[in-house]
């Protein structure tokens, strides 16, 4: 092939996936803070803050399904 093509040769990033992750927690924090802050004072500010709070919300579910799945489904059955 001579040139790359998006859909017919998709990247194989499958063991980074998560990498992902970061840009998408970024890009809904800024376009939620923009759409309901009333002054762009403490914009960045809040947009950070917003955005470790996802981040952390997803460790914090990962962390969970792990615990649940691997500790206490094994003990009940």
């Amino acid at each position: 092939m001579l040139a790359y093509t998006v859909f017919f040769d998709p990247l194989d990033v499958h063991a980074v996936w998560w990498v992902s992750v970061v840009p998408l927690a970024l890009g809904i924090s800024i376009a939620y803070k923009a759409a309901r802050v009333k002054t762009f004072e403490a914009f960045w500010r809040n947009v950070v803050m917003m955005m470790v709070q996802i981040l952390l919300a997803l460790i914090g579910l990962a962390g969970a399904s792990y615990v649940l799945l691997e500790v206490v489904v094994p003990m009940v059955g």
